[in-house]
């Protein structure tokens, strides 16, 4: 009985939630994606940075 009465709240809660429109969804979604990107990009580049002042480090030694 009290499942009935859980999913008749997440119902009536359900229908309170303003949801987002598809230019919203749009926009966060390209927001998202291009700050992936920028990431993948910096970790990348400062990766390669630290293998080679390594491989710098251990050819000097």
């Amino acid at each position: 009985m009290r499942l009935f009465k859980f999913f008749g709240s997440v119902g009536h809660e359900m229908k309170k939630v303003t949801w987002p429109t598809w230019a919203e969804n749009r926009r966060d979604s390209w927001t998202v994606i291009s700050t992936s990107l920028f990431f993948v990009a910096f970790f990348a580049l400062f990766d390669w940075v630290i293998q080679l002042l390594l491989k710098l480090l251990m050819a000097w030694h």
